[in-house]
């Protein structure tokens, strides 16, 4: 990679870095559920349950992290993911959580599964765009079901077959 970013497996070591891009978000839009930052020990149950958990780095540190988790805890969604992902804020616009999307569905295909799902909230303009623009495509939308800053939202459901 001629930017100097790799993929590699998250680490506990990746803690302070992978909630500081989660924090920003979870404080300032609409990108992450909770409704402020979340402490430390969020690190644990972010990652719980994991099939891939990855972080995007370069010469300054972490720059995104991507998760892997199985859709449904039941053997009949055993071919089904979730993805998730999230940039550090400058790290946004470059084709780099292109990147992790990428290696999250390699690795959803090295370990057999068929489709790839995605929820956001529905006020989350850039994720939907994102996401669009990979050929994930919306498969539904629980309007309403949020509330965050004093402002209702739905969650928008999108899916893809693993390529």
């Amino acid at each position: 990679m001629t930017d100097g970013m790799k993929i590699r497996e998250m680490q506990e070591s990746d803690r302070d870095s992978v909630m500081r891009i989660f924090n920003h978000y979870a404080s300032t839009s609409f990108a992450a559920y909770p409704d402020g930052p979340v402490p430390p020990q969020f690190f644990i149950p972010l990652r719980e349950g994991a099939l891939s958990a990855v972080v995007l780095e370069g010469d300054d540190g972490v720059a995104g992290f991507g998760l892997l988790k199985p859709f449904l805890p039941f053997p009949a969604f055993r071919k089904t993911g979730v993805l998730t992902y999230f940039l550090a804020p400058e790290a946004t616009g470059k084709g780099l959580g292109s990147r992790l999307r990428e290696r999250l569905a390699a690795d959803a295909k090295e370990k057999g599964m068929s489709m790839l799902v995605a929820n956001m909230s529905s006020r989350n303009d850039a994720s939907i765009r994102f996401h669009r623009r990979h050929g994930i495509s919306e498969a539904g939308n629980l309007a309403g079901v949020g509330e965050k800053f004093g402002e209702a939202f739905g969650v928008l459901w999108m899916q893809r077959a693993v390529e």
